[in-house]
């Protein structure tokens, strides 16, 4: 414990010491004109109302529609490179989201995200889809820590917010156009167009598309080569090595009739292909096998370069609509009403031993193995709100929510697990298939309420209750010729709620403390042919936080400290079945688990210097319970909670090893400078830099297994001409081509982008 609190108390010093350096250098090398140039305020609107970021009670990083071009932030993925303390993991068919070490640990849909995305005031899709471009995006907000009153469920690690560009009523025809190429084929436009229709009315078109080769190199020596009549061949002509193809397209419509009445309509469509998710077994970056031998791996490859006999597939297909509607009444207060519909439909297919030979066990017994399944997804959600006027000395929110998240395996049995017979795919008795549907039903009332008690200083109560059932209804699962169905519900509780003591010290000083919790639903196991397990519940953090956010030198500078310990109960594990451990159920952590840490970020500008910098110092702790990992067979009985301990290791006492996705430590720094050619005219190199130190993929801590993942150093660089309304940028991301395994999924290592560099066109009007 000494040692963390040095660790932490020298890197607030470190962090502190680095912005004052960088900040003297460039105050001195700046002239009185390029001095005058400020931060300019950033707001937030995680509380449902619009704040200063500066005096809000959360630790949130928020990136304006210029940070996202400047900082290379395309999609979901790249935020954990601008944000300490994030990490994502994406394995194809969906993410391993995670902030401060909590969101989710396990790769399936019946598992909840815990960390949940917002798009225009809905809650999204909570684990496919998640591959959704950004783009005409006004800001997007990363909240770390749980958000349990505003967000609700599935926020206990934080939540995200993505808030695209509203029309402007009384604008003319403005907007932009961009064109994009780089390597790979990488071609991209996007642009948008804001259209007055009337003094009251306007409406916005955004669109965007891309095309691009796959990263992988393919090849397939196996001597079967042609499978005709197969409905899911693993032929060479089937293969899809990785080639994206996306397109995407918003309308959005603002009437504002009167001054108390707005209305904002939003729809977006979306095709996205990926082509798939190719990948390769974790051994195969082993120089040696097994793991810790002298032995060479004949089977040692870059993790771009890989063997396949089955076909790849990654398809999302999806639309999105969001009725907005705030009315203010006479007294200033506020009536808001969101409402979403979403719905898609994903498709994916992969080798799941990802080789052409089969897969080396553990035993060393070779097998071919493939997955796939369409999966169709429908969310219904609506939320109503009171909103009390600002700048009162109480202030307050009401709400109440509602949704309905439901899931579809198509049928005829369209999600497959199977091992290949003489050259097919389609044997029953080889495949593990399943059909139904999974209704999940939500509801919760939440408030919160700020009281002034003296000047600056404010106390701050907010509460949820939430209500959420889930089901499965005529689930029909077929394992290995054998029928098995299930009718099984889970239904779970929770009160969550915030108390935080805000302090406004003086115009440039900020400080907070509070306690707050976060709640993530349960869901049910399904039946492999030893009974039907019993459901999991649900997760819950209780969380204490201070920080301080500060503005310096004029307004030239700030930053954000914070530190924070979270009581994590009931994590959601998949461990070996304790009396038959050769088959994996997910069950919850019966001892808390703690989570502790520091963060510190800082933001500066000097005339025409820019730079910024965060830190993240985590240290993370499984209570203690005792597992057996499910990729080793054994058949040896291990209680959760006696154990015992074996010999063979294979009931592992798991006390004390850290969470997944947890890094202990990250950082992240970005810096420019403006030259000014004349006539308005700049060229502006800058720069990004992101560190994460390796990361376990498992609770089992198994190195021989692939699950530590290797430490993340991305650099990007770009170098941006302006001239009048155009903006030219070459660019560069993973500018060292660093090859990284990105995520760990079913003995799988899947790999991060590798370097990417081209030139940017921008047109703005």
């Amino acid at each position: 414990m000494r040692t963390h609190a040095m660790w932490l108390g020298a890197s607030a010093l470190t962090l502190a010491w680095y912005s004052t350096a960088l900040a003297d250098a460039a105050s001195s090398a700046s002239t009185d004109q390029n001095s005058s140039a400020t931060i300019e305020t950033v707001v937030v609107t995680a509380e449902r109302r619009t704040e200063n970021l500066m005096t809000t009670p959360i630790a949130v990083d928020v990136l304006s529609g210029e940070d996202i071009a400047a900082k290379g932030v395309t999609s979901v993925d790249d935020l954990q490179f601008i944000a300490p303390t994030v990490t994502v993991d994406n394995f194809g068919q969906g993410i391993d989201f995670n902030i401060r070490g909590i969101g989710k640990g396990e790769h399936n849909s019946q598992t909840m995200t815990g960390v949940i995305t917002y798009r225009d005031g809905v809650a999204t899709f909570p684990g496919y889809f998640t591959g959704e471009p950004y783009y005409d995006i006004a800001s997007i907000e990363v909240l770390r820590g749980p958000q349990g009153t505003f967000v609700g469920q599935s926020a206990t690690g934080g939540a995200v917010l993505v808030n695209s560009n509203d029309p402007t009523i009384g604008g003319g025809y403005d907007g932009y156009a961009q064109a994009q190429y780089g390597n790979y084929n990488d071609g991209q436009l996007q642009g948008a167009v804001n259209i007055p229709i009337s003094d009251t009315l306007a409406a916005r078109v955004a669109v965007y598309g891309e095309a691009r080769s796959s990263f992988y190199s393919i090849t397939d020596s196996s001597a079967a080569d042609n499978c005709p009549g197969q409905k899911y061949s693993g032929c060479k002509h089937s293969y899809n090595p990785g080639d994206l193809q996306i397109g995407a397209a918003r309308v959005s419509v603002l009437w504002k009739p009167t001054e108390a009445l707005t209305v904002s309509i939003k729809t977006d469509a979306d095709y996205l292909d990926f082509g798939g998710y190719p990948a390769s077994p974790y051994y195969e970056g082993f120089k040696t096998f097994p793991f810790g031998s002298t032995t060479p791996n004949p089977h040692y490859s870059d993790i771009f370069h890989i063997t396949q006999n089955y076909a790849n597939l990654g398809q999302d297909k999806f639309t999105r609509s969001v009725l907005k509607v705030d009315y203010v009444l006479p007294d200033g207060i506020k009536l808001r009403s969101v409402s979403g519909y979403q719905t898609g439909i994903t498709n994916y297919k992969t080798d799941l031993d990802g080789t052409d030979y089969g897969s080396l066990a553990s035993a060393g017994t070779p097998a071919n193995w493939f997955f796939w399944d369409i999966v169709g997804e429908s969310i219904w959600s609506q939320e109503f709100n009171l909103i009390s006027p600002d700048n009162q000395r109480v202030t307050w929110v009401l709400g109440a929510w509602a949704q309905q998240d439901r899931y579809n395996y198509k049928s005829p049995y369209q999600f497959v697990i199977g091992q290949p017979a003489n050259g097919s795919p389609d044997v029953l008795a080889n495949n593990y298939e399943l059909e139904g549907t999974t209704p999940n039903i939500s509801w919760a009332g939440f408030g919160q309420v700020g009281f002034n008690v003296v000047s600056g200083l404010q106390l701050q109560l907010g509460a949820r209750w939430t209500t959420e059932k889930t089901k499965n209804v005529d689930l029909n699962i077929l394992q290995y010729g054998t029928l098995l169905s299930i009718n099984q519900s889970e239904k779970s509780y929770s009160f969550d709620y915030k108390a935080s003591l805000n302090w406004t010290i003086n115009d440039n000083n900020f400080a907070y403390a509070f306690v707050s919790t976060g709640y993530k639903p349960g869901g049910l196991n399904v039946p492999v042919g030893i009974g039907t397990p019993a459901p999991f519940g649900p997760e819950r953090v209780q969380s204490y936080e201070t920080g301080w956010k500060a503005t310096w030198l004029d307004g030239h500078m700030r930053t954000q400290m914070d530190a924070y310990y979270n009581n994590y109960q009931h994590f959601q594990v998949t461990i070996g079945y304790p009396a038959f451990p050769v088959f994996g159920f997910e069950v919850n952590d019966p001892k808390p688990s703690q989570i502790y840490g520091f963060e510190g970020e800082t933001q500066a500008s000097f005339g025409n210097l820019s730079f910024s910098a965060g830190v993240g110092l985590m240290h993370t702790a499984l209570g203690g319970f005792y597992a057996t990992d499910p990729r080793i067979p054994v058949a040896l009985p291990c209680d959760p909670l006696t154990g015992p301990s074996n010999a063979f290791g294979t009931c592992v006492n798991l006390k004390g090893h850290p969470q997944t996705y947890a890094p202990d430590v990250s950082y992240n720094l970005s810096a420019e400078y403006r030259f000014d050619l004349g006539n308005g005219d700049t060229l502006t190199p800058r720069v990004n830099f992101s560190h994460q130190n390796p990361q376990y993929a498992t609770l089992f801590d198994n190195q021989s297994q692939g699950d530590l993942l290797a430490a993340r150093n991305i650099l990007g660089a770009q170098l941006e001409l302006k001239h009048n309304d155009y903006l030219l940028t070459l660019y560069s991301t993973n500018l060292t081509d660093q090859h990284y395994e990105a995520a760990l999924n079913s003995g799988l290592r899947f790999a991060g982008a590798p370097r990417q560099f081209g030139i940017r066109l921008l047109k703005v009007w």
